[in-house]
């Protein structure tokens, strides 16, 4: 009887975790590097998206899936490098660019599908990332990045000296530290782990890029970046309270609960952990802040 159940329910709410925070700890460990570094990283969901579709036609194209998943990181460093510019040479307000970018992703992605695929809605299927066992390489690929972000922010002088440019920006620069390199730097990995989450989503999770394919699991990354304290290995399991929001949510449809109530499991968690889980952690204090401040 318990073995039933657990083959019933619980070993597949586990691989749905697995597969669902996934994307969201890529993420959430590239905001760590933008936001250590004094950028805010609002723009998580463009750089998602963007990896997720240059993912796609990067495997149509080439008719690989290991291209595409270089495409997908590509796309997301280029809209990091985006948001980098934009913020540290023309110094545009840090929410404005992320919104800004999130908002300019949809759009760019939506009409891209229109030239391309002659379609608004989704791509053709292409070549997807395939495996054995259950659980995807990426997962472990996802788990071992973890661990190398958390080495290289807290026991290398290059994260040390990341970690103050995004503490005191002025201070940095009277060391002779290239600030604004610095910060390129973290945008860019916040791009490339980023577009590898999208990547995640639509080589492995899925083979074809549908419309607004994030579907708002940027903005659940920043969430999950501050309850992490943008430590990168607290956002393995701060990643998997979402994960298993979604996951449930996957299990329950269908079973008779409106489907309306189910599908906004994982948003009102995000909602309560905002409200009730970050009230007492502060970012960097040089996030938003340059050298000139």
């Amino acid at each position: 009887m318990i073995s039933d159940f657990i083959l019933r329910m619980v070993f597949p709410v586990l691989i749905s975790t697995i597969s669902m925070s996934t994307p969201l700890i890529l993420a959430a460990l590239g905001g760590v590097f933008s936001v250590r570094g004094g950028i805010m990283a609002l723009g998580l969901e463009s750089m998602m998206m963007t990896g997720a579709f240059c993912a796609v036609l990067g495997s149509y194209l080439s008719g690989s899936a290991w291209i595409g998943v270089l495409c997908g990181v590509l796309g997301g460093m280029l809209l990091g490098l985006l948001h980098g510019v934009l913020c540290i040479r023309y110094k545009v307000n840090q929410v404005i660019s992320g919104i800004g970018l999130n908002l300019l992703a949809l759009a760019t992605t939506t009409l891209l599908m229109q030239l391309v695929w002659k379609n608004r809605g989704s791509s053709p299927q292409v070549a997807s990332l395939e495996y054995s066992g259950v659980v995807s390489p990426l997962f472990w690929l996802t788990l071992v990045l973890a661990v190398v972000a958390s080495v290289v922010l807290f026991r290398t002088k290059f994260g040390l000296r990341l970690r103050m440019v995004g503490e005191h920006p002025q201070a940095a620069a009277s060391m002779g530290i290239r600030v604004h390199g610095y910060k390129y730097i973290g945008v860019l990995v916040c791009g490339a782990l980023a577009g590898l989450g999208g990547t995640y989503l639509s080589l492995d999770h899925l083979n074809m890029f549908v419309r607004d394919m994030t579907a708002g699991r940027g903005y659940i990354a920043v969430v999950i970046n501050i309850l992490a304290r943008y430590t990168p290995l607290n956002t393995i399991w701060c990643a998997g309270i979402f994960g298993f929001s979604d996951a449930v949510q996957i299990i329950f449809q269908g079973r008779g609960i409106p489907p309306q109530l189910v599908q906004s499991l994982p948003y009102v968690v995000t909602l309560l952990v905002l409200a009730f889980g970050v009230k007492h952690i502060t970012p960097p204090a040089g996030v938003g802040k340059s050298e000139d401040d």
